[in-house]
């Protein structure tokens, strides 16, 4: 293409349309014409159990300042020592609170939201944005985790569950003790509660969720027939609080967590919802009203992390859950607790700090040893079991524990004696309200009989009969292959919302 000398005058006046080129863009040749400024906009909340990644195009920075202006600021790292060395990336604590005193009459009737607010915090999640900020690892933290914090005179420490920090300590009590179990350096802080949770799910016109089984809560009022389900507010709201659906307790209801979190960023980030300027705000009122954050989380934080998240998608996200030790640590004074495997937590966060991806691809070899497992719903982890010797073999009720203890189950350790003696055929005895256990449990014993008891509870109880030979593999649906390597759990998004 010809240039243009750098002295030469337009050869007639401009249109009145464009404006005369000024002798910067004359000289070299033509230019290709600047792009309009059009920085897209990303942004990560957290409500009571979720994250909601915002992406829209057309949004300036003068809209990200109003926006940012409704934010309310806390202060988390005032005056912290001897904190984490910081890594690749960027560590968001994403705070869910309690905020029903918030909820109208009416909504805490329908949605069974009844009682007084805790002021503690609902959901406790890492959000780990990589360094090239193309992937993001969400690790949940168990509210119910044991942890220690220090007492009000600054001498020694004291005994608590996770989510009480933040009713001793607040934001800055909370952020104090994730740091001090994980080791990872927390760079910012979000807060939010109820309210704008609900509140984003109906802008954004429901959430898409899949359950192959029913699912009913009479706590939260949750009742869904196995199917697909566009869930609204109140409805998602149900769907994330539900613990009482089967023995996995909150573990259970932090993976439903997070398949719902992969659903709303799949409809924030697919649906064109946020590329409309007026839904925008619609969506950033929603969540920006309720949302506390730290105060070096502002407009600039907002506009890099959204033009480097901006072909953000379910499938940039990952998702885990803290590996879990033993359910049910009691602790004086603070009673039942959620311990931490410590080897494969310090993997977990030692990966996050090192900004290294949580999934990886499988070896072929890996894959056709899985093949031998057979799936189940429920991670055999998260099952608690008590065996019963129901023969007359010394020793049987031993052998079988420790079997399925091998398998992963969550065994008492203390196999006793059943009244019957003269079992023939195996029993899994369960609970109807955690069928769903039972029959994970079930498939690992194959000739074993399901024989439902009302009112015994979460606990899962297998009579060994004459029968039992082996305790058969099995492996949640989701399990990553550095569960099965004795690591930790790691789902990416795309893995787990409706197909």
């Amino acid at each position: 293409m010809p240039t243009q000398p750098r002295s030469a005058a337009p050869a007639r006046p401009p249109r009145p349309t464009r404006p005369p080129r000024t002798p910067r863009q004359r000289g070299g040749g033509p230019r290709p014409p600047a792009p309009r400024r059009k920085p897209r906009w990303a942004m990560r909340a957290v409500t009571t159990l979720s994250v909601v990644v915002l992406a829209s195009a057309g949004i300036g920075h003068a809209v990200v300042t109003s926006l940012d202006a409704d934010i309310a600021r806390v202060d988390p790292f005032k005056d912290m020592k001897n904190r984490p060395r910081g890594g690749n990336g960027m560590n968001v604590l994403l705070v869910g609170t309690d905020g029903r005193d918030r909820i109208t009459e009416g909504e805490r009737r329908q949605y069974h939201l009844g009682g007084a607010p805790c002021h503690c915090t609902d959901t406790i999640m890492i959000v780990h944005i990589s360094e090239d900020r193309e992937r993001a690892s969400v690790v949940s933290l168990p509210r119910d985790s044991y942890a220690e914090v220090p007492n009000a005179d600054g001498r020694g420490t004291h005994p608590v569950k996770l989510n009480a920090a933040y009713a001793e300590g607040g934001p800055h009590l909370t952020v104090r003790t994730v740091e001090n179990m994980t080791h990872v350096k927390i760079d910012h802080y979000l807060e939010v509660d109820f309210v704008s949770f609900m509140r984003t799910v109906d802008v954004l016109g429901g959430v898409r969720i899949c359950t192959p089984t029913p699912l009913k809560d009479s706590y939260t009022g949750l009742d869904l027939p196995a199917g697909t389900h566009t869930l609204q507010g109140g409805q998602a709201l149900q769907y994330v609080r539900a613990r009482h659906l089967d023995g996995a307790s909150d573990l259970g209801r932090m993976k439903r967590q997070q398949r719902f979190l992969a659903a709303l960023i799949e409809r924030a980030t697919s649906s064109g919802v946020l590329l409309n300027p007026m839904k925008f705000r619609d969506v950033t009122t929603a969540v920006l009203g309720s949302v506390r954050a730290d105060k070096g989380f502002g407009t600039d934080e907002l506009l890099d992390l959204g033009r480097a998240m901006r072909n953000f998608s379910p499938s940039s996200s990952e998702f885990t859950t803290v590996p879990v030790g033993q359910m049910g640590y009691v602790v004086k004074g603070v009673g039942s607790t959620v311990k931490w495997d410590t080897a494969r937590a310090a993997a977990l966060f030692r990966d996050l700090r090192d900004d290294r991806p949580l999934t990886v691809h499988r070896p072929a070899a890996a894959k056709e040893a899985e093949v031998e497992a057979a799936e189940v719903e429920v991670p055999p982890r998260q099952i608690r079991v008590q065996v019963e010797n129901g023969t007359a073999t010394a020793g049987l009720g031993k052998r079988v524990d420790a079997a399925l203890a091998g398998a992963g189950f969550n065994t008492t350790r203390t196999p006793v004696n059943a009244a019957d003696r003269t079992q023939k055929r195996t029993v899994v005895a369960y609970d109807p309200r955690w069928d769903r256990s039972a029959r994970s449990l079930s498939t690992a014993l194959p000739s074993s009989e399901l024989r439902p008891v009302k009112g015994l509870g979460p606990t899962m109880k297998v009579i060994a009969g004459a029968d039992f030979t082996a305790v058969r593999k099995v492996r949640a649906r989701d399990a990553a292959p550095d569960a099965a390597q004795g690591r930790f759990e790691a789902v990416t998004g795309d893995q787990v919302v409706c197909p």
